[in-house]
């Protein structure tokens, strides 16, 4: 018996809320992740009946997002106003203090940096799939990841009072 196709509502509601919390700490804000995550959505439904039988749907989901992240950086780097906040005001996970302890480690990254250890070390993806969903080679993903671990234990570090 071969199993029925996923539907486009059932992906939504599987992915959207991962997605979401992935742009959150891509963009530092939840706005900016909230359009994103639309976007991306948008734009695969538009191709759902090539896309929903891949294998990996989501593959093409966080790439199509990663690609609508970094277009709307290079935009507002180009217009000199960047749409991330100043502060870490705007903490998603506001319930739970390591995630904020997180946000604020994660600041000073590199939008390539935060994007490379949001996929490998929050959302578990191996660095060849990682570096499908940026668009770039598997060890440009490790050597940002690792850039950003070392940048994030620095940040730790000298936030902490004791």
């Amino acid at each position: 018996m071969s199993e029925a196709p996923l539907s486009f509502d059932e992906f939504f509601q599987d992915e959207y809320p991962r997605l979401f919390a992935t742009m959150c700490l891509t963009t530092r804000s939840r706005h900016e992740a909230e359009e994103i995550a639309q976007d991306a959505f948008v734009r695969l439904l538009e191709r759902w009946g090539r896309v929903g039988v891949l294998e990996e749907p989501a593959g093409f989901l966080y790439r199509t997002a990663m690609n609508l992240f970094r277009r709307r950086y290079r935009r507002a780097r180009t217009l000199d106003r960047l749409p991330i906040p100043s502060e870490a005001g705007e903490d998603a996970f506001a319930t739970i203090d390591d995630r904020d302890t997180l946000i604020r480690a994660m600041r000073d990254l590199t939008p390539r940096q935060r994007a490379a250890v949001v996929l490998t070390s929050i959302l578990d993806y191996s660095s060849e799939e990682a570096g499908q969903i940026l668009g770039i080679s598997d060890s440009t993903v490790r050597v940002l990841a690792s850039r950003a671990k070392t940048a994030m234990r620095a940040k730790v570090h000298d936030d902490d009072p004791s």
